[in-house]
């Protein structure tokens, strides 16, 4: 059963954040049971788990439904990430290792090196590097909660097929922040690492939120 309910999450949290299931799609259990190859039972329990993760909402005699979100969400998540990865940043510089310092380096200075030469998908590159520092910076802070609620703060449907929207004075301010806050976190200066990051999420904030696009569903990481 157990297995049975991971494999239904796991089939249609992908589906939301892929765009399979977009905002206020209509979620059938017997037509999810089919496509994953369960029962009714795991994916009603997915969907509840789903649900206690934003993602998922119930509506009464109806059924469930994907989420939709409105710009005013997005600029809620937007502060949330603002006030818990600055927070993340400056224990960072308190409780960094040495391994973990490097590594950090290496993401910031591969991202500089993609976003200055530009290279045929450079931008899906940066994504994934991107990714890697800041779950990497999370567990550098030594605060055991921060990276789950991170994950699921982030990976809600917000927009946004993120480093598209990035030009390169955008990826170079980008990649220029990581590399900053890795030299406050080497001086284990824990106020200038939160400060570098408050502003490396507000301005991310500006690229996504700053025009009129429409908020769609997408499991991209912002910054």
């Amino acid at each position: 059963m157990a297995a049975a309910v991971e494999r239904a999450y796991a089939a249609i949290r992908d589906g939301i954040l892929g765009g399979k299931y977009p905002g206020g799609a209509h979620l059938k259990a017997e037509d999810l049971a089919d496509a994953v190859g369960v029962s009714r039972t795991p994916v009603r329990e997915a969907l509840r788990r789903l649900h206690a993760e934003g993602l998922v909402d119930f509506v009464a005699n109806r059924g469930a439904y994907v989420l939709s979100w409105e710009r005013s969400d997005a600029e809620e998540v937007f502060s949330l990430r603002m006030v818990l990865e600055s927070f993340g940043a400056e224990q960072a510089a308190i409780r960094r290792s040495p391994e973990q310092l490097v590594r950090l380096r290496e993401l910031a200075e591969r991202m500089s090196a993609a976003a200055r030469e530009r290279e045929e998908h450079h931008l899906e590159l940066i994504a994934e590097l991107n990714t890697e520092f800041h779950q990497l910076l999370h567990d550098a802070s030594g605060v055991k909660r921060l990276g789950p609620l991170l994950k699921t703060i982030i990976q809600i449907p917000l927009t946004m097929q993120t480093f598209s929207r990035y030009d390169d004075e955008d990826l170079q301010r980008s990649a220029a922040h990581h590399c900053e806050i890795v030299a406050a976190i080497e001086r284990r200066d824990s106020e200038w690492a939160g400060a570098v990051m408050r502003s490396h999420i507000a301005a991310a904030r500006h690229v996504i939120l700053g025009s009129d696009a429409q908020i769609v569903a997408s499991a991209s990481d912002a910054a």
